[in-house]
């Protein structure tokens, strides 16, 4: 009768243990559709009519059609990476998208150097020889300088000088 007891509470236990996880289970679920249901609920979708969007079009295109500014990075002299040993002299040029952006580019020119460097210095001779490899670093330059700018865009790189020895 003792043993019948001791067998009779696993079972039990284990009933009790299966719907409480079922409870839960569904009280989750519950809670999750109605997340969900809730943040739909209200939504309505933006009308945007296309004479907005022309309108945003046309301003878009006029601050592009500004003047780019030029600015000058300065001369580098650096050794490249690799044997034998190079070292590139290049001169930067960086081409704003407008005025404000010059102005941050001058702020940060010691970030954009520096950055500029660790570029050339990572940089082996079979990588800059080709025009491939110098639009490479072209668009390496102004993704690192643009990364640092927070309201200034760089829309290209020049190089006045590149000569490697």
């Amino acid at each position: 009768m003792a043993e019948e007891e001791k067998q009779a509470k696993p079972r039990n236990m284990a009933k009790i243990l299966s719907f409480a996880f079922l409870a839960l289970n569904l009280a989750v679920m519950g809670a999750g559709g109605f997340m969900v249901y809730s943040s739909t609920l209200g939504y309505k979708t933006p009308e945007v009519s296309e004479g907005d969007l022309n309108r945003e079009l046309a301003s878009f295109r006029e601050s592009l059609q500004g003047t780019p500014v030029m600015y000058n990075l300065g001369s580098f002299t650096t050794n490249l990476d690799g044997l034998p040993r190079r070292i590139v002299r290049v001169e930067v040029n960086l081409e704003m998208l407008d005025a404000e952006g010059f102005e941050e580019a001058m702020g940060k020119a010691s970030e954009s150097q520096d950055s500029v460097v660790r570029i050339l210095n990572g940089k082996k001779l079979t990588d800059l020889e080709s025009v491939q490899g110098k639009l490479r670093l072209k668009n390496q330059i102004i993704t690192q300088v643009n990364s640092m700018l927070d309201r200034g865009v760089v829309k290209n790189v020049y190089f006045s000088d590149f000569v490697i020895q």
